[in-house]
Formats: C-alpha cells, structure tokens, sequence
C-alpha cells in the first residue's frame, strides 16, 4: 500500500509540475527541476528495491538514509540556486531605481527649461522621501513606482 501511495503521489508531482508549466505559472528552468525529481520519484515508488541496491553500492547501512542524505543534498542545491537568483534579481531592481531616479531628475531639469522658455513661474518640486529598502543595499519595489 506504501508503494502505491508513493508512486500516486509522485505522479501527481509530475502531473503538476507539467500543469503549471501549461498555465505559464511555472518557468521551464525551474520545472526540469522538478520533472526530474519527480521522474525519480516514480523510478523509487515502482522499483523500491532500487534504493537498497544503490544503497548497498554505496555503503550505505539503511537505505532510507540514503533517500534522507539525496533529499538534503537537492534541497541544499535548490536553496543555492534560488539565492542566486534572488541576488540577480536584487541587482536588476537597484540598477532600476537608479535609472528611474535618473530619468525623473532628467525630466524635472526639462520641465524647469521650458517653464523658463515659456516664462511661466517655476514649478514647485514636490520630493517623495525614500522608501526605505527590504534589504541593505536593495531598493523597495514600490520605490519604481511612486509616479503612478
């Protein structure tokens, strides 16, 4: 019963890891991921004695400590990944804000040259105070859209 329970449940991983793809709610990068974890999964849940073999091969006593030391390790990697892409992300969004903030000092220099040019009274500037940042170093999200 064990088995069964295994193999459905790792079937249904696969299942919805291919369904969030479909609905682009899933990125194929982070989807083959899963696809192959899940794949193996069902390679486990079909062929249990697969794990003792490898096991064995390996030196390993109790083969669920095995499954336990893979698991760690994946987990460790998916960690690892995610926090590179977190930092990616973080330095798109800062270089962002320094365009944004560049672009609308830019655009209030223009808007005070053809006020001049037209001889209106100059505009009052209204300054936003900083939103301040999530994480040292890193601009706020909403800091990209304080104009709208």
């Amino acid at each position: 019963m064990a088995v069964l329970a295994a193999f459905v449940f790792a079937f249904l991983m696969v299942v919805l890891v291919i369904d969030l793809v479909r609905r682009k709610k899933l990125r194929e990068k982070y989807a083959v991921l899963w696809l192959v974890v899940g794949t193996g999964a069902l390679i486990l849940a079909g062929f249990p004695q697969l794990l003792a073999i490898v096991a064995g091969v390996l030196g390993v006593q109790v083969p669920a400590n095995l499954l336990f030391a893979m698991s760690i390790v994946l987990l460790i990697g998916v960690c690892l990944h995610l926090s590179w892409e977190l930092s990616l992300v973080e330095d798109e969004t800062r270089v962002l804000a320094e365009e944004t903030a560049i672009l609308r000092s830019s655009l209030e220099d223009l808007q005070e040259r053809m006020d001049r040019l037209d001889g209106a009274p100059p505009r009052r500037r209204v300054r936003v105070p900083p939103v301040p940042s999530v994480l040292p170093g890193s601009a706020h999200p909403s800091a990209l859209h304080n104009d709208r």
